[in-house]
């Protein structure tokens, strides 16, 4: 087995499972150490684990992977990780991904090396999300960062896959967007999400959603409750507000409602997910990765929405790019 290869999938396995993120930058290193390595290096496993960067848990995945075997942590991983929960047919017709983080804010690797997992996976297309600059825990883009990130964007290039622009805007208390009105009307994708004041009186978080949710340039509506219902940052109770106003806003405007796929989030949950439905709302199953390894979470989304009964044709996800892009500028263009 290709060491390279191996490293990778242990760093893909260990984020998709939400472990430890220096762990899988560990694994990540090593795995950028060795591809790098001279070629008459590349089958010596004690030059290669010399290398800087190389540990002594990756020096062993080296060594197996050389002598021809899978090697035994990364068979470990597979063993436990890397599968659905519950099958889910609707995975097969998601084509890509509208919310998803880079090191630019809180994701642990480059934009480069999220375009590169996303293709792999078989995405058509994936936005890039990074956090607006009131998120400063999460390093949020000023102004000038995004400028900066779109030309960066637009020189990534994949054969068979977009990477589109965006930005996962926080929802300020009155219901305002967090970023300059004129990049937001330049980006393809704006999620919006509220990630402070979530413990807000029912009233005021009615008309702060609403008010994000009516707002022309907004194209998703982000993880709507902010509850977490389990992992290494607690729990946290759904953000408490009527859910009606809000979903007919979200109709209204054909703003999607985001099912996060992350297993601690599981936002909206099943009781809101049917009255968004109800209310004719559009939805979008996105994984809110933070590293490469969670662009995969999209099963978990794919499963809730599909035991739920949301039809493919409302998940904007699973259109195809052009279809999406119609219905982006259409939208805007229809509340200028």
């Amino acid at each position: 087995m290709d060491p390279v290869d191996a490293l990778t999938e242990i760093a893909f396995l260990l984020e998709r499972e939400r472990a430890n993120a220096f762990t899988a930058k560990a694994f990540r290193r090593a795995a950028a150490a060795v591809g790098s390595a001279p070629a008459d290096a590349r089958t010596d496993a004690a030059r290669l684990a010399r290398l800087p960067g190389v540990g002594d848990t990756t020096a062993r995945v080296i060594r197996e992977a050389l002598a021809g075997d899978v090697p035994g942590y990364l068979a470990e991983l597979r063993e436990h990780a890397g599968v659905a929960p519950r099958a889910s047919s609707l995975r097969g017709a998601l084509r890509g991904d509208l919310h998803a983080h880079s090191d630019w804010s809180d994701g642990t690797t480059s934009i480069d090396s999220m375009a590169d997992a996303a293709a792999a996976l078989g995405h058509e297309y994936l936005a890039l999300t990074d956090h607006s600059p009131r998120l400063r825990v999460a390093r949020g883009l000023s102004a000038d960062r995004l400028e900066e990130q779109l030309e960066v964007v637009a020189g990534v290039h994949r054969e068979g896959f977009t990477l589109l622009t965006g930005i996962e805007v926080d929802i300020l208390d009155d219901g305002a967007l967090d970023q300059r009105d004129d990049l937001l009307d330049r980006l393809d994708v704006v999620v919006a999400s509220a990630h402070s004041t979530l413990r807000m009186e029912r009233r005021p978080m009615t008309r702060r959603l609403v008010a994000a949710a009516s707002n022309p340039r907004v194209d998703v509506l982000g993880h709507v409750t902010g509850r977490l219902v389990e992992g290494a940052r607690g729990t946290r109770p759904p953000s408490v507000f009527d859910p009606e106003p809000v979903f007919a806003a979200c109709a209204a405007s054909g703003v999607a409602v985001e099912i996060n796929s992350r297993p601690e989030r599981q936002d909206p949950p099943d009781d809101l997910i049917r009255l968004a439905l109800d209310a004719g709302c559009l939805f979008s199953i996105d994984s809110d990765a933070h590293a490469p390894g969670q662009l995969s979470l999209l099963d978990h989304g794919a499963a809730r929405a599909e035991a739920l009964g949301v039809p493919a044709d409302r998940i904007i996800t699973t259109w195809p790019l052009d279809r999406l892009r119609a219905h982006l500028e259409r939208t805007h263009l229809h509340h200028m």
